[in-house]
């Protein structure tokens, strides 16, 4: 009967994917069936805990993501909980094999938004690895489903992927990271003078990561190809319409790609790879 424990549970991270991401919801649908449940749980685990830093103001958020912490270890060691999120998420790392530095990780980068810091070029890298990096890396261990040599020969990609991904939600949120957080994650960067100069020098450094990542996409198996490039071509499509706003207005509005546009991106994606342009 626990099945039904289970299967609830992956349902729980899935209902959380859609809840909060139109566009990853649409990534993971356009994967092989057999591993979306998995990719559900890893994104249903870190959104949570990102919830937690970023959306309940009203609370200690010191002592919840604390909680979270020792409940996601404990999940792991006795290899089940009572909270759907971390009971998906610990089955999935358990089935494929996902490195526990990576949740260390990651929990890291989620208590550095917990304190007031300045970041530098050292900070800044060190969360991107944590917040951003690492989640690519335990949806490769679902890709490569235990496939050591296949997983080390792409998981330069998926770090670089990560990293574009991340760099664009900072410039996407920079409203509100500035204005409601009181963060500005890009290092020696005064929000207060920033401009299209600015702008432009972190611009490219996501444009050269596209690149890069665009041919570890190609690389990836059949299963997980079309999804990970759907979200690909969300994040490039959001890229360019930042690109085309100013950086005074930047810190003013969040930008953002209408849902009718995330269909018509998923469409034109299909097309491509069934043309075998991909």
């Amino acid at each position: 009967m626990k099945k039904l424990f289970d299967d609830l549970s992956y349902k729980v991270s899935r209902e959380a994917t859609k809840q909060y991401s139109t566009s990853f919801s649409l990534g993971i649908m356009a994967l092989s069936p057999k591993i979306r449940n998995p990719i559900y749980a890893v994104y249903g685990y870190v959104r949570l805990a990102d919830e937690i830093v970023d959306s309940f103001h009203d609370y200690d958020k010191h002592k919840l993501l604390s909680r979270y912490k020792a409940e996601t270890f404990e999940a792991l060691e006795e290899k089940i909980s009572l909270n759907p999120i971390l009971q998906s998420f610990q089955e999935t790392v358990h089935r494929y094999k996902i490195d526990y530095s990576l949740i260390h990780q990651f929990l890291k980068s989620m208590e550095m938004d917990l304190q007031k810091i300045d970041y530098n070029s050292d900070l800044y890298k060190e969360y991107i690895v944590g917040s951003a990096e690492v989640v690519g890396l335990m949806c490769l261990h679902v890709f490569t489903e235990g496939n050591t040599e296949e997983f080390e020969k792409l998981k330069p990609y998926a770090m670089i992927l990560g990293s574009a991904f991340q760099k664009v939600n900072f410039l996407r949120d920079m409203k509100d990271d500035y204005q409601v957080l009181g963060r500005c994650y890009f290092p020696n960067v005064d929000i207060s003078y920033f401009d299209n100069t600015v702008k432009s020098h972190i611009e490219k450094e996501i444009e050269e990561e596209f690149k890069t990542a665009l041919e570890g996409i190609k690389k990836l198996p059949g299963s997980a190809r079309f999804g990970v490039y759907l979200a690909y071509r969300y994040y490039v499509s959001l890229f360019r319409k930042i690109k085309r706003t100013s950086a005074s207005n930047m810190i003013n509005q969040r930008i953002r790609i209408s849902n009718g546009k995330k269909l018509s991106l998923m469409m034109s994606s299909y097309v491509q790879y069934k043309a075998s342009l991909l």
